[in-house]
């Protein structure tokens, strides 16, 4: 009897969507006019499906008027806002290619990025916190020749850009397989690249997520992950106006208590974030006064899901249909969720099944041969949802996307009998002490149980006898009472085979994190490495 192979695709009895992104949300604005498409809680405006399309094509047209052309790269360097959804669809309505960038980027990085991608025309936030966009914009605009022009949002020239369209400009023919957004993805080291993805990528991502919770147009949504990275845009937005369903901003970037104020506020059916946001949401002091019964599903994803948070999202939160997503920006972004059926533990414990029209499968790393159920490799996926490239890197996109069409992750995952995926870590977070292979995920997850710990992440760092040893880096729940290493050992005594026992321990106050809210493991690593 052979061993089945850690490879599933998805079906559905719903075909793929063949459209562009303005033809799409046409639909919805003829299904829908009246609904509600997006609310802005902190300035109080709101669009109807009319509004919402009537904005977006007065954005399209203006563009046209200031010699955007299909192709072109518009990029966009703002928190979230209203006018970040309109170009959005205004730049996929006329087949420029918007360009997120991330806020958090500096001088540096944002130069980089103009040259990289060759954009022209930049939306741009005025400040924020303690950036002063439009000071940074003037330092770097000297070195990029390509941008000929700068419009702050919230600044008069939003207005006087509008003011240029004519209402009657042509738009160029569109394909569905036109590229038509640039993400920049983290790199670790050295520049981000920009994945390329095409209307075809992520309107159909978008869309199959929402299936995949039961989205319809009685949907709310509240969206307080960052617009500029799939989770919002394409998981948030698009999977909204493919529904017509609604799209809530509760702030411009992530607060607490400002996100569970939306919800009550606008009565949201659905709450996105990665854990650490429902973490902050559900240690408010003053949680349980908000009224968070409207809530009946949303997505957790970004980062491994603690399963005592889970249980509580589900129990405190009403969140009794909340999906995990496991993705990654060159696959636009999602390849496994759970579904709205599935019990506590498959939610828990994995990061679901493949969604429609996808494949996944589970290899070798060094030999590419796919593994049987059940042991631990690299995970791959292809289908319509795999970027069309790097932007102009070729040699970074063959490293990344192999001659089969497969997207190789560098994440480890391990695939059970019943084709659910579970995530044990990223190939380079792997430790190996001694010639043992440890996956930092099973130790997380096991002393999360601890009851003095509030989050962990666990960590390799060098050791001379054992070539890595494991370093667990906590927040505790009381600063005035933190865990000794020696608790910490006691309690994995007996329960965790000895060489996945943490021989070091870090109390912290918070972890360094990535604007979408991913711990930066590679910075614990380089700081405690001594």
């Amino acid at each position: 009897m052979t061993t089945e192979l850690s490879y599933t695709h998805g079906t559905s009895p719903a075909a793929l969507l063949g459209d562009t992104i303005g033809a799409n949300l046409d639909r919805a604005v003829a299904a829908w006019p009246d609904r509600d498409a997006l609310v802005d809680v902190p300035s109080g405006r709101r669009w109807t499906y009319a509004a919402f399309g009537a904005a977006v094509e007065e954005l399209a047209q203006a563009l046209v008027a200031s010699g955007v052309a299909k192709g072109d790269r518009v990029g966009i360097w703002a928190v979230n806002c209203p006018e970040w959804v309109l170009v959005q669809y205004a730049t996929a309505r006329i087949g420029a290619i918007m360009v997120n960038i991330n806020p958090a980027y500096r001088t540096h990085e944002v130069a980089y990025v103009l040259k990289q991608a060759g954009i022209s025309l930049l939306f741009a936030s005025l400040s924020h916190k303690s950036s002063d966009y439009r000071a940074m914009v003037e330092q770097v605009r000297g070195s990029c020749p390509r941008l000929r022009e700068v419009v702050y949002i919230g600044d008069p020239g939003w207005e006087e850009l509008l003011a240029r369209g004519t209402g009657d400009a042509p738009y160029a023919e569109l394909s569905c397989d036109d590229p038509i957004n640039i993400q920049y993805t983290s790199g670790t080291t050295g520049f981000p690249k920009g994945a390329t993805l095409s209307h075809h990528n992520i309107l159909n991502n978008g869309y199959f997520v929402g299936e995949s919770i039961d989205y319809t147009e009685q949907d709310r949504i509240c969206i307080p992950v960052p617009f500029y990275h799939c989770f919002g845009m394409v998981m948030g937005n698009l999977a909204a106006t493919s529904h017509g369903a609604c799209m809530v901003i509760p702030a411009p970037s992530f607060e607490p208590r400002a996100t569970l104020e939306a919800v009550r506020q606008e009565r949201c059916t659905s709450l996105y974030g990665v854990p650490t946001m429902f973490i902050a949401e559900l240690n408010l002091p003053d949680f349980t006064t908000y009224d968070l019964s409207s809530l009946r599903t949303g997505i957790m994803a970004g980062s491994p899901c603690p399963v005592e948070v889970m249980k509580r999202v589900v129990a405190e939160m009403h969140m009794e249909e909340v999906s995990i997503c496991y993705g990654m920006t060159e696959t636009s972004p999602v390849s496994l969720q759970t579904r709205t059926d599935d019990d506590l533990e498959h939610r828990t414990g994995t990061v679901g099944r493949v969604l429609p029209h996808l494949e996944v499968k589970i290899v070798d790393p060094a030999t590419g041969v796919t593994r049987p159920r059940g042991s631990a490799g690299e995970l791959c996926t292809r289908g319509y949802s795999v970027m069309l490239g790097y932007w102009n890197e070729p040699e970074k996109t063959a490293e990344a996307v192999d001659a089969g069409r497969w997207m190789h992750t560098g994440d480890l995952a391990v695939m059970r009998e019943d084709g659910y995926v579970e995530i044990v870590g990223r190939i380079k977070d792997m430790i190996i002490r001694g010639g043992e292979n440890i996956y930092p995920r099973e130790i997380e997850e096991f002393l999360y149980a601890h009851p003095k710990i509030r989050d962990v992440q666990v960590v390799g760092v060098p050791h001379e006898t054992y070539g890595e040893e494991v370093l667990a880096c906590v927040i505790p729940h009381d600063a005035a009472d933190p865990l000794s290493l020696e608790e910490l050992r006691a309690f994995c005594q007996g329960r965790l085979a000895h060489y996945k026992i943490p021989s070091r321990l870090q109390i912290l106050d918070s972890f360094p994190m990535t604007v979408s809210g991913k711990v930066r493991k590679v910075e614990l690593r380089e700081k405690y490495q001594v």
